[in-house]
Formats: structure tokens, C-alpha cells, sequence
């Protein structure tokens, strides 16, 4: 299959603006939503997210393997996406739209069915969307340019559903402490996240070639990726630093209402100094991953990325931490330029050796590292109940304001630092070639 034109990797790219509206609306307001505007207890809220993890980890390499078996005249990725993108946006607005006057176990139950409901569907989408970079796309550099036009995408739904966010749905479409902004911002993301998310799959094509290959049987599946030693190290890596950033992006709002005392459309500049700053570091980041290769930059943007939570330690002030979410902001861009990189090249080594592409399965498995985040942040979010008295918005405890300067600033520090330190012992091919010879299809790696 011959190396996609520049027009048809822009397809592939936006598609990433569209995933990313919903999903970091969750990941960046479901907290303030559930917790401090309905009244959530904070420890039903911690569970809820710990089951809802479990739950999401197991059906991933489900998914991602189901996606690897299928056979069809779309191809292989593309069907699961067709029936992704409705039911993502569908169940998503649902999550942001409870009904009126719901309490207690109601309130608890709606939230476990619909958040439940859409990281499956976000798991069905990326369990097939990132399985085509890897196929799509055949060699490092390659990779290195169209990861970086998604991740700019990326960052640019960023900006919106997480920087934007606060004053969306405080100011424009709500009010300070009323529910009906973020009802409002799912409608307006969920549609935007329809068009752009469809168009992508309209616009990609698969190659032929990889479906005459035999469809292997999950358990064999499984135990391929299990003893791939690198799995478990850049598993640990992606748990890491995506608890990391979920913490600091979920708890900055309330960090600016309880820490530093200011509204929580305050959090926007600060929010958008990080994403902004992520943007422009890509180039550098990418560039960089070309140059002394993806695994040694990917470390060093951990060990930016886990140094640079500890200043906002002693932010006390708006400036102070709009300056160091641009310092984090740094780190970011280069764990986004970088980590897929680092993937790709595992998948590149597995499919050499068992003369399978089963990215399905194996990128479904890191999932499952990935979704772990939301356990963590749950366990997180629950120890400031433990140790603060932190139980949600109707009781906040004596000291919030230390409460969320721990939640955003040490946790993440520390959970980065454990990433850094597991990358270090990952060893992936140093060659910047591609994928491996095809054997049904011939293809060579280029």
C-alpha cells in the first residue's frame, strides 16, 4: 500500500478534534458537575469511577480484538467506527443531562450507566482510530508528521472543551453553580463531534491486503501481548502520566475556587496557557523525535512533564499559575509528539514476529492502562475526603484549599515521576523504518 498523500492524512488527523470535544469535557468537568454542583458524595463518585475502570479495562482488548477479526468490503476499522460516533455522542449527552431534581442512589445510578456507557463507546472509537495510524502510515517520519497534525487538533478541541469550558458553561451557557451550562455545552460539543468525527470516517481507507490474514482467537491474542515486556512498561508509563493530567485538568477549577479564591472561569487562562503552549511545543517535540530518535525524546518530555507540576505548588496568584500551566504545557506537547511513536514501533516488532497486524488487540490493551487513570483519579479524589475531609461540594471540610493544591499539584508530580521512571527501562527497535513486509500482500517496509 503506498504512503497516503498529504490530502489524505488531513482526514485522518481532524478526526482527532472530533474524539476529543467529549471525551475531555468528561475528563475535565464531570467532577465539578457531579461532585460540587449536584451534590454527588465524593466517595460514591471515587466508587463509581474505580468499577466504571474495571469494567472499561476489560473491554478494550475485547474490543480492540473484535476489530482485528472483522472482515468486510469497509475494511476492518471502519465499520466499529460507523456505530462509535453515534452511540459516543448519544450517551455522552446524556452523562451532562440528568433529569431535574435527580438525588441519591437515582443520581448515583445515572451517573454509573452513562459514564460507563461513554468511555466503552470512546474505547470502541480509539481502539479502531488509533489502530490506523500504524497501518496507514509506514515509516517514523511519517508517523512523527501526521501525529503531530492530530495531536495540533487535538490540542485545538482542547481548547474549547477544557480551556473554554469554564467559561462556557459558568458564564455564557449557565450560571456560577447551576447545572444547566453543561447540559448545554455537551449539546453543542456532541453535535460538533458528529460532523467532524463522521467526516473522518468517510474520508479514510484501509488497505485491502491486511484482511487475508487469518483471524487469530482472542486467547491467543492476549497472551501475545502479555508477554511482551514492553507492554507492561509503557502501560505503566501511559497510567502514569494520563492519571497525571486528568487530575490536574479535572481539579484546576475547583483548585481556583477553593486554593486561590477566584471564580471558576478563572481556570480558562490557565487551562489554555497549557493547551497553547502544548501546540507550540509539538514542532520542537517532533522534530526533536526525528532527530535523536522517538524513545529518548519521549523520556525526556516525562521527566519535563513530572518536574514542572511541582512549582504550581507555590502558585498564589492567577499569573503564578497561568505561568506554570504554560511550564507544564512544555512537557505535554512532548509526551503527545512522542508516545504513539514509542507504540508503533512495538507494533512494527510484534507483527514482524508473528507476521500478524493485530493493533486492534494490542492498542485495546493499552487501554486498559489508560482507563486505569479514572480509577486513580477516583482513589485520588477520595483521599481528600480522607485526609482533608473533602466530601463534595455541600461539605467541603476545613482546609479545600489544600485539599485541591494536593489533588493538582503533588499527585500529579508523583504519578509522572513513576512514568519517567518506567520508560527508562523501555527498549523498542532503534531503526526508523516502518512496518514489516505484509505476508500476504508483499508489501515492504520502507
Amino acid at each position: 500500500m503506498p504512503a497516503p498523500p498529504t490530502s489524505a492524512k488531513l482526514p485522518y488527523a481532524v478526526g482527532m478534534f472530533g474524539s476529543s470535544l467529549p471525551i475531555n469535557l468528561v475528563r475535565g468537568s464531570i467532577l465539578l458537575f457531579y461532585v460540587d454542583t449536584l451534590g454527588l458524595s465524593s466517595v460514591a463518585y471515587g466508587v463509581v469511577m474505580a468499577v466504571y475502570a474495571v469494567i472499561d479495562a476489560l473491554d478494550n482488548p475485547v474490543l480492540g480484538h473484535l476489530s482485528d477479526r472483522t472482515r468486510s468490503r469497509f475494511g476492518r476499522r471502519r465499520p466499529w467506527l460507523m456505530v462509535a460516533v453515534p452511540v459516543l455522542v448519544a450517551v455522552f449527552i446524556a452523562l451532562f443531562s440528568p433529569p431535574d431534581g435527580l438525588t441519591g442512589a437515582a443520581l448515583v445510578a445515572w451517573f454509573a450507566v452513562f459514564a460507563i456507557l461513554t468511555e466503552a463507546a470512546d474505547s470502541m472509537f480509539n481502539a479502531n482510530y488509533t489502530s490506523l495510524l500504524p497501518e496507514l502510515f509506514r515509516t517514523e517520519d511519517e508517523r512523527s508528521r501526521v501525529n503531530a497534525m492530530r495531536q495540533v487538533f487535538q490540542l485545538a478541541a482542547m481548547v474549547v472543551s477544557v480551556a473554554l469550558t469554564p467559561m462556557l458553561t459558568t458564564r455564557w451557557l449557565g450560571s456560577e453553580h447551576g447545572p444547566e451550562g453543561f447540559s448545554r455545552t455537551a449539546v453543542l460539543f456532541g453535535v460538533v463531534a458528529l460532523l467532524v468525527m463522521g467526516a473522518m470516517v468517510l474520508g479514510v481507507r484501509e488497505d485491502p491486503g491486511v484482511q487475508h490474514e487469518p483471524p487469530t482467537a482472542l486467547r491467543h491474542s492476549i497472551v501475545g501481548v502479555l508477554r511482551t515486556r514492553e507492554f507492561w512498561l509503557i502501560g505503566v508509563t501511559i497510567a502514569g502520566y494520563g492519571a497525571a493530567l486528568g487530575l490536574m485538568v479535572s481539579g484546576v477549577q475547583l483548585w481556583m475556587r477553593y486554593t486561590l479564591h477566584r471564580p471558576v472561569g478563572d481556570a480558562t487562562p490557565v487551562l489554555g496557557a497549557a493547551i497553547l503552549v502544548a501546540a507550540a511545543a509539538l514542532p520542537a517535540w517532533a522534530w526533536l523525535a526525528r532527530r535523536v530518535g522517538a524513545p529518548r525524546a519521549w523520556r525526556w518530555a516525562l521527566v519535563w512533564l513530572a518536574a514542572s507540576f511541582l512549582p504550581l505548588w507555590f502558585v498564589t496568584d492567577l499569573a503564578g499559575a497561568v505561568v506554570g500551566a504554560a511550564v507544564v504545557g512544555v512537557g505535554y506537547g512532548g509526551v503527545l509528539a512522542t508516545t504513539d511513536l514509542v507504540t508503533a514501533r512495538v507494533l512494527d516488532r510484534d507483527a514482524r514476529v508473528s507476521g500478524l497486524h493485530r493493533e486492534g488487540v494490542f492498542l485495546g490493551s493499552f487501554g486498559v492502562f489508560a482507563r486505569l487513570t479514572g480509577a486513580l483519579g477516583g482513589l485520588a479524589l477520595v483521599s481528600l475526603d480522607w485526609f482533608f475531609g473533602y466530601a463534595g461540594g455541600n461539605a467541603p471540610g476545613e482546609d479545600p484549599g489544600r485539599a485541591f493544591r494536593v489533588y493538582t499539584c503533588l499527585y500529579p508530580a508523583a504519578l509522572v515521576a513513576v512514568a519517567a521512571v518506567a520508560a527508562r527501562f523501555v527498549r523498542v527497535d532503534d531503526e526508523t523504518g516502518g512496518r514489516p513486509a505484509s505476508p500476504t500482500t508483499g508489501d515492504v517496509a520502507r
